[in-house]
Parts: structure tokens; C-alpha cells; sequence
């Protein structure tokens, strides 16, 4: 019983086998394949997948450089664009820098034209100046050589100064410090003031004529006297004693011979006499402008002696003419005048270099 069975299944089992590959046939597929053919099959696969892979980021690689040519080729054309307007602007620039360098040259012709005459100007204003310079040193040696007058050199010393500080020229430095140098001696030297004298001897000259004179003092005091001395008496006795007394007066006189005896001048004399006593002090005058302190004082000493021995010296205007003069003869005016003339030679020697250099 058991050998009827057995076929009996076994007949049975196959269309159940066979009906299990109807309802999946990728898997049928897969189990009627062998491992090689397994094998191939994922290769291929892994294969497809990596070529789908690579074609799709070849794609995407294409794209990006179709993108980056695009902007390549966008960069391109903006730099064209701005090389051609690179090239308008260099075109353009090379005209105006051709313009420009003629004008560059005609600049520098117009400045060295410009220089040679501001040369030219300048060397005329200083050439100018040098002679205003020395002319100014001349006039101060002038006044110091021919009337000692040391405010009217000092002023000219220093409109000379202040002349050559204007120019500001470095080669007029040694003038300058010996034209400063002049200034320093004049101011060291002590102050006369000669227009303050010069007036007092102007006014001494004008008082000249009303001056009294000692004569006519005297004269007026003997009117008083005479008739005093001839009044009569009517005492015959009397008369005969004075007239007898006169008498033996007149035998027997005293006086004093140091006296100086009153001189007595004619009116024409007189005249002549305040004339001269005017020339003594004119005189006086000179020698004060030429600072001659021996001539000076001897006019002076004469003027003093005629007022003390022609004019009335019981009157005011002679006692204030006499202390005029003894306060004027007291004066020095005699001084030791300092010599600029190197001052002078310098500066001409400064002008004759400008009148080689001129053409």
C-alpha cells in the first residue's frame, strides 16, 4: 500500500511547483539563473546605473560650462566694449596730451621770458636801490664833514637801512651790518642841540639893537647932576668960598685908575658897534654849524667883553644877554665826528658789480 501511495504524490507535486513560477515571473526569472548570469546581470546594472550617473553629471558639467562660455563669452564682449572705449579714451587722451605738451612748451617759453624780465626788473630795482642807498650815505657824510649835524646823518643812515631791508637780498649783508654799525657810533655820541643854540644866538642878535648903551646912561645922570652943582646963591661970601673951593678941587683929583673909562660914541659909532656885536654872534653861529669850538667861544668872550664894556650892565636885557653867553660858552661842540665813508665805498662798490653785469 505504502508503493501505491508514493507516485501518487509524487504525480500530484508538480503542477503545484509549476503553478508557483505562473505568479512571479521576475522571480521565476531570477531562479532559473545561474550565479554568473546573476553576476552579469548586476554589472550590467551597477554598469547602466553608473553610465545614467556619469551622463547626467556630464550634463550637468555641460551645462555649467555652456554657462560659464556664456559668461565668458558676455565678459568678452564687455571687455571688447571696454577696450574699444579704453581705446577712444587712450585716442582721445593722446590729443589732448599732444595740446597739452605744446602748451607745456609755450608755458616754459612764456616762463623763461617771464624770468629773463623779472631778472632784468629786479636787477634795475636793485640797482635802484644801491644808488638811493649811497645817495642817502653821501648826504649823511655830507652833514657830519660840513656842519657836525649828527641827527640829520642819522636819519639818512636810516632811510639807507630801512632801503636795504626792503630789497631782502642776502648779498647786500655786509652793507648792512656796517651801515648798522655807523648808526650805533652816532647814537653813542653825546647830544647837542644845535637849532636850540642857533636860537639863542638868533635872539641875542635881534636884542642887539635895543640894548642900552652906557653912555647914554651916563649921560643922562650927569643932566641930573649939573644943575644941582650950578645952582646959585644969593650969598656973595658964599659964591666966592665955592668958587674958591672948586678951584682947589680941581688941583687935587682922585680916582680910580682901574676903572675903565666909559667910552663915548658917536651915533654913527654907536650904529657900527651894534653891527659888529650882531657879526660876533653871527659869527659865533658859523662856528657852531661847523663845530669850531675855539672860534665858537672866542666870538662869544669878544660879544661878552663889548656888553661889559659899551652897554648899560645895570640893565635887565644886558644881565640876560651876558648870562646867555656865559651859558653858551660853557658848551662843548666840539666832537669827534665817526667817518662812514667805508659805508659809501662799500656801497659803490656793490653799484659798480651791477654795471658790469649790465648788457
Amino acid at each position: 500500500m505504502s508503493e501505491t501511495t508514493l507516485p501518487a504524490a509524487t504525480s500530484e507535486t508538480p503542477p503545484a511547483a509549476t503553478a508557483k513560477p505562473q505568479g512571479n515571473p521576475l522571480g521565476n526569472l531570477i531562479s532559473r539563473m545561474s550565479l554568473t548570469q546573476l553576476t552579469l546581470a548586476a554589472l550590467v546594472i551597477v554598469f547602466v546605473w553608473q553610465w545614467v550617473a556619469a551622463h547626467g553629471e556630464l550634463n550637468q558639467v555641460q551645462q555649467e560650462v555652456a554657462r560659464r562660455l556664456a559668461e565668458v563669452e558676455g565678459n568678452n564682449k564687455a571687455n571688447q566694449a571696454l577696450v574699444t572705449q579704453n581705446q577712444e579714451l587712450v585716442r582721445e587722451l593722446g590729443g589732448k596730451l599732444s595740446v597739452l605738451e605744446s602748451k607745456f612748451g609755450e608755458t616754459q617759453n612764456q616762463r623763461a621770458a617771464l624770468e629773463a624780465l623779472y631778472q632784468a626788473m629786479s636787477s634795475s630795482h636793485d640797482q635802484t636801490a644801491l644808488a638811493d642807498v649811497e645817495q642817502m650815505l653821501l648826504i649823511a657824510g655830507q652833514q657830519l664833514q660840513l656842519s657836525a649835524n649828527v641827527k640829520a646823518s642819522l636819519i639818512a643812515l636810516q632811510h639807507a637801512e630801512d632801503r636795504l631791508q626792503r630789497l631782502n637780498q642776502a648779498g647786500f649783508g655786509d652793507l648792512k651790518t656796517r651801515i648798522r654799525q655807523d648808526i650805533e657810533r652816532l647814537r653813542a655820541l653825546p647830544d647837542i642841540d644845535v637849532p636850540a643854540i642857533n636860537q639863542q644866538l638868533d635872539q641875542l642878535i635881534v636884542n642887539a639893537d635895543s640894548l642900552p648903551l652906557a653912555q647914554d646912561v651916563h649921560a643922562h645922570s650927569t643932566d641930573k647932576v649939573a644943575p644941582v652943582e650950578a645952582a646959585p646963591s644969593g650969598n656973595a661970601w658964599q659964591r666966592f668960598w665955592r668958587e674958591l673951593w672948586q678951584e682947589v678941587r680941581s688941583l687935587v683929583r682922585i680916582e680910580n685908575t682901574q676903572l675903565d673909562e666909559i667910552p663915548l660914541l658917536a651915533p654913527s659909532q654907536t650904529f657900527f658897534l651894534r653891527e659888529n656885536l650882531k657879526l660876533r654872534l653871527l659869527s659865533a653861529r658859523l662856528a657852531l654849524l661847523s663845530r669850531d669850538e675855539v672860534s665858537f667861544k672866542r666870538e662869544l668872550k669878544a660879544s661878552q667883553q663889548w656888553l661889559k664894556r659899551y652897554f648899560d650892565n645895570s640893565a635887565q636885557a644886558t644881565l640876560q644877554a651876558t648870562a646867555s653867553l656865559q651859558k653858551l660858552s660853557a658848551l662843548r661842540i666840539a666832537l669827534e665826528m665817526p667817518d662812514i665813508s667805508a659805508s659809501l665805498a662799500l656801497a659803490r662798490k656793490h653799484g659798480a658789480r651791477y654795471d658790469k653785469a649790465a648788457p
